[in-house]
């Protein structure tokens, strides 16, 4: 398993949009990939689960994947949260 940690710089948020997109890249890879917000921490895979993790501008998440494409994985979503500017 890795992980990385990712400011969420955009002022709207992880909002449904940009959750919508994270879904779908998750849902290429095999990995079981996961976003942490302090004691929260939920599926990637499930836009439901996202929208729940009141990521707003400023807060410190952390992205994590486990399995066999875990290393793109991280890093396609990972760099996709970092660079949501909207």
């Amino acid at each position: 398993m890795i992980t990385r940690e990712v400011l969420m710089k955009s002022k709207a948020g992880l909002h449904a949009r940009p959750a919508s997109q994270v879904v779908a890249m998750a849902k290429k890879y095999e990995s079981k990939i996961t976003i942490i917000n302090g004691e929260k921490e939920v599926d990637a895979k499930s836009i439901i689960k996202i929208l729940t993790i009141g990521a707003k501008e400023g807060t410190q998440l952390v992205v994590t994947a486990d399995g066999a494409d875990e290393v793109a994985a991280l890093e396609e979503i990972a760099t996709f949260i970092a660079d949501l500017d909207e």
